[in-house]
């Protein structure tokens, strides 16, 4: 048990470590800017991407959900790409080989970018959720925010939702 005068300082500890999980984009508010590494080492950014619905899918190599979903935003990334859909993949706290690793046993065609100090996720206010999707329209406003698994269905429905 803490003692009383030490719990105080203990929360304010707490929820300033908490704080960037705290920081969720609500459908409506403008996409927090990202500027992170490709694993076939280019820069890719939100500004860069402007006038384009983006679908931002962070993701680990480890996730067992993460996993289940790739194969359906592979497909559905192939299916939209015609009509401007920029998926873009983010391998959150691991390595570039790792994310090169993964583009290649599923096959990715979409960008995959490299997130390995946590800090693009924690500006989207990731927390502990993996998978987490963002989805941005056009403008750069963000229409969903869904920490979690989704089903197939549930992400080409709002993707939809993005796409003209």
């Amino acid at each position: 048990m803490l003692p009383a005068r030490v719990l105080p300082f203990f929360i304010a500890i707490l929820l300033a470590l908490a704080a960037p999980a705290l920081a969720i984009p609500r459908p409506g508010d403008t996409a927090p800017p990202f500027s992170l590494t490709t694993a076939d080492g280019k820069t890719i950014s939100n500004v860069a991407l402007r006038n384009r619905p983006v679908y931002l899918n962070f993701f680990a190599t480890w996730c067992g959900p993460c996993r289940l979903e790739t194969p359906s935003i592979v497909a559905l990334s192939k299916k939209y790409a015609a009509r401007g859909l920029r998926v873009i993949g983010v391998d959150v706290g691991e390595s570039l080989g790792k994310a090169q690793g993964f583009a290649r046993d599923f096959g990715i065609p979409y960008a995959l970018a490299v997130d390995s100090d946590n800090s693009t996720r924690a500006t989207y206010g990731g927390g502990l959720y993996f998978p987490l999707h963002v989805f941005i329209d056009a403008n750069g406003v963000v229409r969903m925010y869904h920490p979690g698994e989704m089903s197939a269905s549930e992400i080409e429905a709002t993707l939809a939702r993005i796409i003209k």
